[in-house]
């Protein structure tokens, strides 16, 4: 099993910055992408950022070039640093991440979630 821990959202106006934590502990011996992903009232969730345990990233179209993901394998660790906000980036945003097994088989586990909300 596998826990994640988010922090650093919170309340900002348009323009602004947040950065993003999430903490994984547990059985991460075999921890391999770690994302983000949000969702927001009466939309469906989608993939924010998601980065690999190489450093391989990938970021959602609306996100480009504002967003950057991180992580720091020796502390389990992934960030998300947000610049540029926009009222649309509001949403309940949540951490994920993949353990994957010798044979291929992965699992994945999701974090409680942390509101960001950006005033206009």
């Amino acid at each position: 099993q596998v826990q994640l821990v988010e922090s650093g959202g919170g309340l900002v106006q348009a323009g602004g910055s947040l950065r993003l934590s999430c903490a994984a502990s547990g059985s991460t011996w075999n921890l391999n992408a770690m994302g983000w992903y949000r969702q927001a009232p009466g939309k469906q969730r989608e993939l924010v950022a998601r980065i690999t345990s190489g450093g391989r990233t990938n970021y959602a179209d609306s996100v480009k070039e504002r967003f950057t993901i991180s992580r720091d394998n020796a502390e389990n660790t992934a960030f998300l640093q947000m610049n540029s906000l926009k009222p649309e980036d509001t949403a309940v945003y949540y951490c994920a991440a993949q353990t994957r097994y010798s044979d291929g088989t992965t699992v994945d586990y999701w974090g409680q979630g942390t509101q960001v909300t950006v005033s206009s």
